[in-house]
């Protein structure tokens, strides 16, 4: 039976080779507004990976009182116009189609950025999120942006683009369509004819500008689940209206709204919630909407839930975004038959995270994506010499050091001291709603396995078992050991977040967790021990809890800990901790008013990073040809190591991830893609 996936698809003149698209998202790799090479090759990749279709530029702006929250491109400005053009010859090389998003942001952005210009909106309400303060737009301004929607549709088609789509999701487009952001009394607020009035007139101007061939397609919530927004029926009737009128040629279906973190976490989904969690409300728009092509995507990361979405006709198109950021050759290997050799995107939402906190997108992951100019997706066989390479410790940085290497033609042996692969991934996994991220260790595992790696568990590798070995490679990937001791005194009473997450200690009921990383380690630990049912303190010197944690992972740990009744307590650093009988007391002091303050527990759990576990590397430093020193320009580069700094050497040495310093997953990954794949 012909897997429902791959069947063709054919969108008024546009044919599409088979039903999985990248839906429109910025990863903020724009330069100046304008989709640069970085941004042309990250589309191509999709491209080359076997996408039907991929739509870029995630919320491209449409008007300079629009301006970008978090790199968006320009499509205000005709420069943008032969960069669209060579992006469409990329990707269109592939027989992939391309699409752009536009928009106005309306209040979801900034007022003190670029021209200083006000927001604007349908009325005077307040995001929560970007915390602005809109105008309520007059006749002017609505005439001055319809206007703007149209000249913007035609640089996308004088761009040679396939289509474009608007977002209206708590964008401008919308404000005027939800009751919860109009509340104007005009003929543009009210009745629902009143508030589709302006959509109306904006797609009227496209169709205008762009001709009634363009593809024009809008990706809007059928029903905002909120008590004082549109609901399925409202929301249905609209597209119903828009589609009568020939004014859009496809609906990609949202569901929620975006104007809050917590309200953002539904819209995007992430690890911990089930697959596909909008399936009865799409398919029930698509029933309800005969005729128009219906498109989704929503935490759609696997092909399985994918084809079942397709198969039950839910969907003409189905989206499978961070999907593709994790593995952009996704039909690629289920054309080939190696759908179980897809890198897993675990939902981690270290991607968008970094997006909305002023970085660019990437996979936590899959340290090629973004990076196509330097960074291959694909490891191809060198043609310099086989040589021998060890690697010790198989947590993330290992498993692609060694899989990386081995895809090079090497012979690659692994000491691993456990007797599974992992490392903190593993430990990082054992909170429930986290599990998923075992994925990425299991994926590199598999691969560093199958290209041929020979793994050697129960082995605490020494100086002496690793020249047994006769290397000419040698990378230490040992990860590091929790610093419970970040203060003058008391640190060998503390606990370490890995003995709690690793049912190594008994927990009590009276608990004090300090948090002086910032980021999930603390949280997932404070989650762990809310699944146990245990009450405690939650105590940070920062001004705010888990300040590291993105906008759409931390709703779900501040969940946890208000069901859970954990006291949040910030601007307390601990100094020190004491025993006193059978309880351990921490000293704590505020640096803002210089008090002082005691905690009394029966544990206290510390999180400060890790202490890199360094002996074995130090033990083999003065023997090797290079004495641990890595070129740091070649390794930025992606160049081979050639320092030569102890003639007496016979092998190089590097480490790597945590073995150096305390970073993330990603870190540790880039980290052995980019020193082996010049091997």
């Amino acid at each position: 039976m012909a897997d429902p996936l791959l069947q063709p698809y054919h969108l008024k003149h546009l044919n599409l080779k088979n039903r999985i698209f990248s839906t429109s998202h910025e990863p903020a790799y724009s330069e100046g507004g304008m989709p640069g090479l970085r941004y042309q090759l990250y589309h191509e990749e999709k491209a080359k990976g076997g996408a039907a279709m991929t739509m870029i530029g995630g919320s491209s702006v449409i008007a300079k009182d629009s301006p970008q929250a978090f790199g968006n491109l320009y499509v205000h400005d005709n420069a943008i116009i032969p960069h669209f053009r060579e992006l469409a010859k990329r990707v269109h090389a592939y027989d992939c189609a391309v699409m752009c998003q536009i928009t106005h942001l309306g209040r979801r952005t900034s007022w003190h950025k670029e021209h200083w210009l006000p927001i604007i909106s349908a009325s005077h309400e307040r995001e929560p999120a970007h915390r602005g303060f809109p105008k309520m737009m007059e006749d002017h301004d609505i005439a001055r942006v319809v206007k703007a929607y149209g000249e913007a549709t035609a640089r996308c088609r004088e761009g040679d683009l396939d289509g474009v789509e608007i977002e209206a999701y708590g964008h401008l487009f919308d404000s005027f369509l939800s009751p919860r952001t109009n509340s104007r009394t005009d003929e543009y607020g009210g009745s629902l004819e009143n508030r589709m009035r302006f959509g109306i007139a904006v797609l009227t101007e496209m169709r205008h500008a762009a001709g009634p061939d363009f593809i024009i397609g809008l990706r809007m919530a059928v029903d905002e689940a909120a008590e004082d927004g549109f609901g399925f029926q409202e929301g249905v009737e609209i597209a119903r209206r828009l589609r009568d009128a020939k004014l859009i040629d496809f609906l990609n279906v949202i569901v929620g709204t975006i104007d809050s973190d917590e309200s953002l976490s539904h819209i995007i989904p992430l690890m911990g919630t089930p697959a596909g969690p909008n399936f009865a409300k799409v398919k029930a728009a698509r029933a309800a909407l005969p005729g128009l092509p219906i498109f989704h995507a929503a935490r759609v990361n696997d092909l399985a839930t994918a084809r079942h979405w397709v198969a039950d006709d839910a969907v003409d198109l189905i989206g499978m975004t961070r999907a593709h950021m994790a593995d952009p050759h996704i039909v690629a290997k289920l054309m080939r038959g190696e759908e179980e050799r897809i890198r897993p995107c675990v939902g981690a939402g270290y991607c968008i995270d970094r997006i909305y906190q002023g970085g660019e997108a990437l996979c936590l992951h899959n340290p090629a994506t973004g990076r196509e100019a330097t960074m291959p997706h694909v490891i191809r066989p060198g043609d310099g010499p086989r040589r021998k390479v060890v690697i010790v410790g198989a947590g993330p940085a290992g498993l692609e050091a060694a899989r990386v290497s081995a895809l090079r033609g090497h012979d690659v042996v692994l000491f691993e001291a456990t007797d599974r692969p992992g490392g903190q991934v593993a430990i990082a996994a054992k909170v429930n709603r986290r599990k998923e991220l075992i994925g990425i260790t299991d994926w590199l595992f598999a691969e560093a396995t199958r290209a041929g790696v020979t793994f050697r568990f129960n082995t605490y590798a020494e100086g002496a078992d690793i020249l047994a070995e006769r290397p000419d490679i040698v990378v230490i990937a040992t990860g590091g050991t929790p610093n419970t001791a970040p203060f003058r005194e008391g640190g060998e009473l503390a606990t370490s977040t890995w003995d709690v997450l690793s049912g190594q200690v008994a927990l009590s009921g009276d608990v004090l967790l300090y948090d002086d990383e910032s980021g999930h380690e603390a949280l997932s630990t404070a989650e762990f021990l809310t699944d146990k049912g245990i009450r405690f303190e939650l105590v940070t010197p920062e001004r705010a809890i888990g300040v590291e944690v993105g906008g759409l992972n931390y709703p779900a740990y501040y969940k946890a800990f208000y069901q859970g009744g954990v006291t949040l307590t910030p601007n307390l650093r601990m100094t020190a901790i004491r025993r006193d009988g059978n309880q351990l007391v921490a000293s704590l002091f505020n640096a803002y008013d210089k008090s002082r303050h005691q905690r009394r527990a029966q544990q206290i759990i510390v999180a400060h990073g890790n202490l890199a576990a360094d002996a074995v590397y130090f033990d083999l430093k003065d023997q090797s040809r290079n004495r641990g020193e890595i070129d740091i320009d070649a390794f930025i580069e992606g160049r081979p190591q050639v320092l030569r700094t102890n003639p007496a050497g016979t092998f190089q040495l590097f480490r790597i991830g945590d073995a150096v310093a305390t970073r993330n997953i990603h870190a540790a990954i880039y980290d052995g893609l980019r020193l082996c794949k010049a091997f």
